[in-house]
């Protein structure tokens, strides 16, 4: 029998508890924020003014952009917070939202780079009938799946997380509210939700992957059957930020969860998640600005419609 106490707050132990090296990380994760943040930003804003970029490849970049953007904010501000104040506390309800933000955001980014995989394989495979296959209807209805999906996740892992009775021990051994630290604060059976969330990753993490796997297998078949070496440059140039981004992101998660846990510690596992969580959505529209020319002159364009603006006006 384990005395159930009311909890209103939770303790977050942070990424390190070591005091020399709270105002160096503050310095550097301020700065990997606001770039990630102005760079999302940035990419929302320039494939929505931009009307040569109201295409379906954008439409999707955008999303991976407010994804992005979504779960790092999830995250960022308090983890931020916490470096300078002496107590890392989170209040309980601000614990089970931005649990929930977090899953919705990090589901849908990851549901989203497996759809921009199949419209890359429609743009090689079917260019003729890339505009009729990826219409304006069909690119809301794939990202809309995704979104409806991760709420309904989030959901569900919150109410069976926070539903539950929690012991006096309050203590969070990780820098933001995750599903797994959490759950072994609970003095309840967690059979069930242990389950729950290992087959939602499990299913979230093999669909998207094969999704990918099978549109670039496709592609790299229709590549090779081209006879114009301009051609097959061009196919793999289309293909080269996105399957960057994938390789990053999917390499990232595959450390943390594939390794054996007798060969890293957790604080390994702590700075893998400040990877992917703070880190890939600085490197997102970084890798996409810098390998991508469509994305590059649209930039050009804007910073000269905007200097002409204000010469005008003076």
């Amino acid at each position: 029998q384990h005395n159930l106490t009311v909890l209103n707050e939770f303790i977050l132990m942070g990424i390190t508890d070591r005091p020399e090296l709270q105002a160096p990380l503050f310095g550097f994760f301020l700065i990997v924020y606001m770039v990630s943040a102005m760079g999302n930003l940035g990419l929302i804003i320039l494939t929505m003014i931009d009307s040569r970029l109201h295409t379906p490849m954008y439409f999707f970049l955008r999303h991976l952009a407010f994804t992005d953007l979504g779960y790092s904010t999830a995250v960022g501000p308090k983890m931020l917070t916490n470096f300078i104040v002496g107590q890392h506390t989170i209040s309980y309800n601000w614990c089970a939202t931005q649990l929930a933000f977090f899953c919705i955001f990090i589901v849908s980014d990851i549901f989203i780079l497996s759809t921009m995989a199949y419209d890359r394989y429609v743009a090689i495979c079917n260019p003729l009938l890339y505009t009729v296959i990826m219409s304006p209807r069909v690119c809301q209805v794939l990202v809309v799946i995704p979104y409806v999906y991760s709420v309904f996740l989030s959901l569900l892992m919150n109410i069976k997380n926070f539903i539950s009775s929690f012991c006096g021990y309050n203590v969070i051994r990780h820098f933001y509210c995750d599903g797994l630290p959490l759950i072994s604060l609970i003095c309840s059976n967690t059979y069930d939700i242990k389950l729950i969330i290992l087959a939602f990753s499990g299913f979230n993490l093999v669909l998207s992957l094969l999704i990918i796997l099978v549109s670039y297998m496709m592609i790299l078949v229709a590549i090779l059957k081209m006879n114009s070496a301009e051609g097959r440059l061009k196919a793999f140039s289309t293909c080269g930020s996105h399957l960057t981004v994938v390789v990053v992101f999917y390499g990232t998660l595959f450390f943390m969860y594939v390794n054996p846990k007798s060969s890293h510690s957790f604080d390994t596992d702590k700075m893998a998640s400040v990877f992917y969580t703070m880190v890939i959505p600085m490197l997102n529209p970084t890798i996409y600005s810098l390998r991508n020319k469509e994305v590059k002159n649209a930039v050009g364009r804007t910073w000269k419609d905007s200097r002409d603006s204000l010469y005008s006006i003076h």
